[in-house]
């Protein structure tokens, strides 16, 4: 009967990849925000955090996911690594085609079993929990395979799947059909993208070469629910009266923890992907429940745990430090981005007319409607990115420095690139970590992100004496309004306290390379008033002229 456990993993997981995967490539919105919350419930560490996050907020019963991980990693070992963690699954998928590859030729790849990097995978794991600790999110948004996975699809696969479906929309218009329709690739800042290239790059070779080194070395999902598997209630072992030492095991475990030589099996790194049982010609290899230990065992990675808890705990005080640079690093280098992506337009401006001439730059970065504060929001947001990919306009963009360096990666309101729509509320319906609570659509309408700021001495209407008004009729609530200037010409007026920090004004600004008006993020978010409603005049309608 367990000879159908793999068969039955290959089910659930090529499910599991393709659902999850689609909500990060879904550029249509036809996913309910109802599949977002069950698909991403089971994520181990969007879960936890959510659960963390929403405690004092009446939705901690939705985050429970975790706990469910946990017991099942207590029944069976790590199986959340092989059928529900997008990441494990994909690295399966890379090292299934990698090995098609290579067994081409004479040679066959196999795998041999390997000693475990005990100290290696403790220390990464005591970095981590230290580092939230500290206050600190950034190491778990950089390791975590969720988040990763996110990163991996939303940034760098997803712009290749949208350019796909704009070629295939030529194809079809040729034919008479016009059953798709083309989508505009949002603009994302390139050094945005290092950090996911250089993961996705690392996690394909350790699984192409490695199986599953990633996820027992690196991960610190992998190493946590490790600790917990060696208690599982069933593992995976020998019938020693069966097996004959033949490696047929051995030769098929991804995760290079079976030693034949010794009939073991290192369960804290197995994820319970069954490969073994499947290629056990004997049947000398099963679940089973868990032999006792004897007395006299003793457990030496705990030891290395320890020791490297303790040198890891010196190593932590270099953070700090770290942090400490980054806050002004990271507001030059946002004043030099925000200069830089609009001088690329200032081509158009080159007789003069339209250049902002005053350097003109938001105070603070604008988090998204729900994130409550800056703090609230860097603290939770694991940079999975499936905002940034829900996003209807594309205003949210990936942060490069921000939130500062230990906020890269974290998605804020990019008002270069698009605006956020009056009455959206996608971005707070999906998160699954609670950085973005959940708005109604009419608490949305009076949320304030940020506050509108007007440069006057920037402004086409001063400096050219152009009528504009752009930012005007671009504005929602209308806290931007035109009041007379010079002759017949109007120019901007701002109402800050019915300001929702939308940046449809700022977005809508012709004037580069800085513009006449930006939005200041709130570092906490406050609450707009809601601007006053004139009733129309009916006039009476006239005769019909002949």
């Amino acid at each position: 009967m367990q000879k159908y456990l793999k068969p039955f993993r290959l089910v659930v997981s090529t499910v599991m990849l393709g659902a999850v995967g689609f909500l990060f490539l879904d550029f249509g919105g036809s996913v309910p925000s109802a599949w977002y919350r069950a698909l991403t419930w089971l994520q181990f560490v969007p879960s936890l955090i959510r659960f963390l996050q929403t405690l004092g907020h009446g939705l901690a019963v939705t985050a429970y996911g975790f706990v469910a991980i946990l017991i099942l990693t207590l029944l069976f070992g790590r199986v959340y690594c092989s059928y529900i963690c997008p990441l494990g699954i994909f690295q399966d998928v890379t090292g299934w085609f990698s090995k098609k590859v290579r067994n081409t030729g004479k040679r066959k790849f196999r795998f041999r079993f390997a000693a475990p990097k005990t100290w290696l995978r403790y220390s990464i794991l005591v970095v981590v929990f230290l580092s939230l600790f500290s206050h600190s999110i950034f190491l778990l948004n950089l390791l975590d395979p969720f988040s990763n996975f996110g990163r991996f699809v939303s940034d760098l696969f997803r712009p290749v799947y949208i350019m796909g479906n704009n070629l295939l929309v030529k194809i079809f218009e040729t034919l008479g059909s016009y059953a798709l329709y083309p989508v505009t690739v949002a603009k994302t800042d390139p050094f945005a993208l290092i950090v996911p290239a250089v993961m996705l790059a690392l996690v394909i070779w350790l699984s192409v070469w490695k199986g599953r080194l990633y996820c027992n070395t690196v991960c610190p999902v992998g190493t946590l629910l490790g600790l917990v598997s060696k208690k599982s209630l069933y593992q995976i072992r020998f019938d020693e009266a069966e097996c004959n030492r033949c490696g047929q095991c051995m030769f098929a475990c991804k995760s290079q923890c079976i030693d034949v030589k010794n009939r073991e099996v290192d369960f804290s790194r197995c994820v319970g992907c069954a490969n073994c049982i499947r290629s056990c010609d004997k049947n000398a290899i099963s679940y089973s429940r868990k032999a006792k230990l004897k007395n006299d065992q003793t457990d030496v990675s705990k030891r290395r745990f320890i020791a490297g808890s303790v040198v890891m705990i010196a190593a932590m005080s270099g953070l700090s430090t770290i942090k400490s640079f980054a806050q002004p690093l990271s507001r030059r280098i946002r004043n030099q981005r925000h200069s830089r992506r609009r001088i690329g337009n200032d081509k158009l401006h080159h007789l003069g007319r339209g250049k902002g001439r005053i350097e003109v730059t938001p105070t603070h970065p604008v988090t998204p409607p729900g994130s409550v504060s800056q703090h609230h929001f860097t603290r939770a947001c694991t940079a999975c990115h499936l905002c940034v990919s829900a996003c209807p306009t594309g205003v949210l963009q990936p942060s490069l420095f921000e939130y500062g360096l230990a906020g890269m990666m974290q998605p804020f309101m990019d008002y270069d690139v698009d605006f956020c729509n009056y009455e959206c509320t996608r971005c707070s319906e999906i998160c699954p970590n609670g950085a973005i609570l959940p708005l109604t659509a009419e608490e949305k309408l009076t949320t304030q992100i940020g506050v509108v700021r007007f440069e006057k001495h920037n402004c086409i209407v001063h400096t050219d004496g152009t009528a504009c008004g752009s930012c005007s009729e671009h504005c929602p609530t209308q806290a931007v309004k035109m009041v007379p200037y010079i002759g017949e010409l109007t120019i901007p007026e701002i109402i800050p306290d019915i300001c929702i920090g939308c940046g449809a004004c700022e977005y809508a600004c012709p004037v580069t390379p800085y513009k006449a008006i930006v939005v200041d993020g709130h570092l906490e978010h406050a609450i707009a008033q809601k601007p006053e409603e004139t009733e129309l005049e009916e006039k009476p309608l006239e005769d019909f002229p002949f």
